[in-house]
Order: structure tokens, then C-alpha cells, then sequence
């Protein structure tokens, strides 16, 4: 029962309700005290007990055969009240005062008796007036008392206010029972918005979440639900994703790394156990199983830098090049290469642009732009163009594109060049190639501040740009 309480929000907003109703009855009382009160011996009373004490005085009051008598009772309570009393016969002259103040006359007329009615503090005392008869003969006493008491007299239609007092009686309780009738409404609807909120965070949990309206009062919070439902969902379809292409690229990459191994052992058993053969034959045999070495090297290699670019641990060293010399040298180092002697491999740059400058890792920036280039080489077929070009944008920096009017890229491929595990399906025929290439090269892109995108049509060939940003 404990715990419901704390989980039921209706059951907190109905204490809750019930404290301020407490609060506003206290705050009532305390407010009256505080407008209707006074302090006196006995402790607070209300404002009305002057008037209430002084017309209750006459009873120590006695006609002792024409003269007037205090008993001694009276006195003491005037004394311990810190109060003066002042009487007046029929004329109007004192007869008896205690503790009168001197700059009170000893003479009233009836217009000045009548005053005291209303009369305000003054002097340091409000006066109260009253009367006391016995055996035909009456006297006037005054009672000073040390309060500012506010005396005002209220007229009204007695009938009319006696017979709409029920119906105000009735008008205040339908209000308050209207309004708790509201707020218990409201508590209800509140809770069940709630309760709708509490249930879409814990669905979404469990990956069951329904988008609700985006509507209401709580509009706001279902929209931010809704977007995290999508975001997440996103984010387990990106997850998924990356773990399929993951463990393509694990067996992938494992096939490749037993590509090289199978001949380097088959081999190596052909030399420790079979018969003794001639220095040709180890020469042939020893070049193979070194190829095959260097391939398993080149992919381990690319697996370990893949890994160093993205923690940040491969040494960065950019300084200034000139880059259109530098992007020559590549292409005729590549064009050099035995590999590629045949193949059809032209560098393109303005004239104006001879001294232009970069400031790049000479050796990362080699590896970027030369992944782009072998790859555009060993994915096409040999009739294949392949160009190198250096342009200038002084708003936007400097682009390097490697294009080609090859096979071509499928658009929905795109996408995936870039990422890590991912090989594109024109290349299943050729184990070459880690599948690492164009993930390096935009690692070592981005490294120096710039980005790389891609271009291409099936049929029509393929173009990267790599854009370093100016300055």
C-alpha cells in the first residue's frame, strides 16, 4: 500500500489538495486574529471585548441610597487592565473617576457623550461609554482603553439579509464543493496523462512504443517522445546495420588474410618435406610465399592505421607543399608502378596554380589520394581513364578530384563507401583490397580539416572530390 501511494500521483494530488485546504483555513484564522484581535492580561481576545467589558462594568456598581458605590473588584480589574474609569451624574458632572488622565475634563454634555460613540484613539486611549440605572437614578461611566479600536456602525435591510442569508449559505458551499469537484477532475485527467507518459518512456524501453498526437497540454512532451522513439529506432537500425556489415567485413577479412596464408604454407610444406629442387624452383616458390607475406601485411597494416587515424594515435605532421607537385609525383610514381605501367593515368591543373600551396601530412595525404586512384584502377576494366585534377576556390579552399569513366557506382552503394567494413559489390571478384581504402582515406581527410565526397553513375564512371578548406 506504501509503495502505491508513493506511485499513484491522483493519491498525492488529493494530499496535496487537502494541505493547501488546511493552509488556507489556518491562513483564514490567523488573518482574522490578526485584523479582529487584541492583546490583554489574559491573553488575545477579540476587538469586541472593550465594548463588551465596559457595558459588564455596572455589575460592581451599587446606588447606595443616592450615592454611587465601585466595589473593590472592579477597581482591581481597571488596575491589572491598565485602565481608567470616569462617572457622570445626570447633569453631567464627575462624581467618581480612577486613573483618570488629567487632560480629561470633569464635565460632559450630552453631545459629547453621544460622540464617544464613535469617537477614535486618541490621546493614547479609545473611550467606551455606557450607563447604569438603579432606583431611578442613572449614571454615565467612561472607560479608557489603551487599543486603537476602530468602532464603525454597519446598516442593512434585516429582512432582506435574513431571508438571502440561506441562499448565500448555499451559494458559498456549491462554490467550494464546484471547485474541489474541479480539482478532483483534474487530478483524474492529470493522472491519466501521466500515466500515458509513464507508459510510452517504459515502451520505448521495450521497442513496443505507439507515436501518440501530438496535441493538448502535453503536447510538447509527446513530441519530445515521439522523437526519441524515432531517434532511437534510428539508432538501433544504425546499430544493426553496423553489426551486419561488421561481421560481413570479419569474414571477409579473415577469408582474405587464409588467401595469402594457403600458399605461403603450401609452399613452405613443398620445401621442408619434399624432394631437394633446384635454386630456380626456391626462387619461384620463395617470391610467391613473399608476395602472399606482403599481401597479409598490407591488410593488417591497413586494419592497424584504420584504428590509429580514429583514437588519434598516428602521429600527425602537416607542413606546407607545394601541391600540384606534389600530386604529379604521385601519379607518375603510381603510373610507374609495374602494376599499372599500361594503364591510361593523365594529371589536369591551371597553369596559375603552379605555387600553389597546402599545408598537408606529405605521407598520410599520399596514402588518401593514392587509395582513390587504385581504387578507381583495380575496380575498372583496363581500357579505363583515370584523371587527376587541382582546382582553386578562394571562398572555399581547394579541391582534389580523382575521376573516371569506368563502371560506375550504384546509388544506393554510395552511401557505404566510407564506412569501415564496407566493400562494394564490384569488387567481390577481385580479392584484393581490404576494404579499408576509402574508409583511410576519408580518416586522413578529415584529419586535416576537410571533407570528401563522391559522384557517380552506373555506366558513366566515378568522381571523388576532396575539398581542404581555405586558410
Amino acid at each position: 500500500m506504501k509503495d502505491r501511494w508513493k506511485l499513484n500521483p491522483f493519491f498525492r494530488l488529493f494530499a496535496l489538495f487537502l494541505l493547501l485546504v488546511i493552509l488556507f483555513i489556518a491562513a483564514g484564522i490567523g488573518l482574522f486574529y490578526f485584523f479582529f484581535s487584541i492583546p490583554e492580561p489574559e491573553g488575545l481576545s477579540l476587538a469586541t471585548w472593550p465594548n463588551r467589558f465596559t457595558d459588564n462594568f455596572s455589575i460592581w456598581m451599587e446606588n447606595d441610597r443616592g450615592t454611587l458605590q465601585i466595589e473593590e473588584m472592579g477597581l482591581e480589574r481597571l488596575d491589572e487592565y491598565g485602565l481608567w474609569l470616569q462617572v457622570i451624574d445626570e447633569s453631567g458632572q464627575e462624581v467618581f473617576s480612577h486613573n483618570k488622565p488629567e487632560d480629561f475634563p470633569a464635565s460632559y454634555t450630552a453631545s459629547e457623550l453621544l460622540a464617544f460613540s464613535t469617537s477614535a484613539y486618541a490621546d493614547g486611549y479609545t473611550i467606551f461609554v455606557s450607563s447604569f440605572e438603579k432606583t431611578g437614578q442613572t449614571w454615565n461611566y467612561l472607560i479608557g482603553f489603551p487599543y486603537a479600536i476602530g468602532k464603525s456602525v454597519l446598516y442593512y435591510n434585516g429582512e432582506t439579509v435574513s431571508r438571502l442569508s440561506p441562499v448565500f449559505r448555499l451559494l458559498i458551499f456549491s462554490v467550494f464543493f464546484a471547485g474541489a469537484a474541479l480539482f478532483l477532475i483534474y487530478g483524474f485527467w492529470l493522472t491519466r496523462q501521466m500515466g500515458k507518459i509513464t507508459r510510452g518512456i517504459g515502451n520505448i524501453s521495450l521497442r513496443t512504443y505507439q507515436p501518440i498526437p501530438e496535441k493538448g497540454l502535453f503536447n510538447s512532451v509527446y513530441a519530445a517522445l515521439n522523437k526519441m522513439d524515432r531517434e532511437i529506432r534510428h539508432s538501433d537500425q544504425l546499430m544493426e546495420e553496423t553489426e551486419r556489415v561488421r561481421r560481413e567485413w570479419i569474414t571477409n577479412i579473415t577469408h582474405d588474410l587464409k588467401t595469402p596464408l594457403s600458399p605461403v604454407k603450401g609452399y613452405a610444406e613443398l620445401l621442408a618435406d619434399g624432394p631437394a629442387v633446384d635454386n630456380q624452383t626456391v626462387q619461384e616458390y620463395g617470391s610467391i610465399i613473399l608476395k602472399n607475406v606482403d599481401y597479409a601485411e598490407k591488410l593488417m597494416n591497413d586494419l592497424k592505421l584504420t584504428y590509429q587515424l580514429e583514437s588519434g594515435a598516428f602521429p600527425f605532421h602537416p607542413q606546407q607543399v607545394r601541391l600540384v607537385r606534389y600530386l604529379k609525383e604521385l601519379v607518375i610514381d603510381i603510373a610507374n608502378d609495374p602494376i599499372f605501367s599500361n594503364r591510361d593515368i593523365e594529371f589536369e591543373s591551371e597553369n596559375n596554380l603552379s605555387e600553389l600551396t597546402a599545408a598537408i601530412d606529405p605521407d598520410l595525404f599520399r596514402r588518401a589520394v593514392g587509395n582513390l586512384v587504385i581504387n578507381a584502377l583495380i575496380h575498372n576494366s583496363s581500357n579505363t581513364k583515370v584523371i587527376v585534377s587541382v582546382s582553386e576556390d578562394k571562398w572555399k579552399g581547394i579541391y582534389i578530384t580523382v575521376r573516371d569513366n569506368g563502371v560506375g557506382i550504384k546509388e544506393e552503394e554510395q552511401a557505404e563507401l566510407f564506412t569501415r567494413y564496407y566493400r562494394g559489390t564490384n569488387t567481390k571478384e577481385k580479392s584484393e583490397g581490404s576494404g579499408l581504402g576509402l574508409a583511410i582515406a576519408k580518416q586522413i581527410v578529415i584529419l586535416h580539416g576537410g571533407d570528401i565526397v563522391v559522384k557517380s553513375k552506373s555506366g558513366e564512371g566515378t568522381a571523388f572530390s576532396i575539398l581542404l578548406p581555405a586558410n
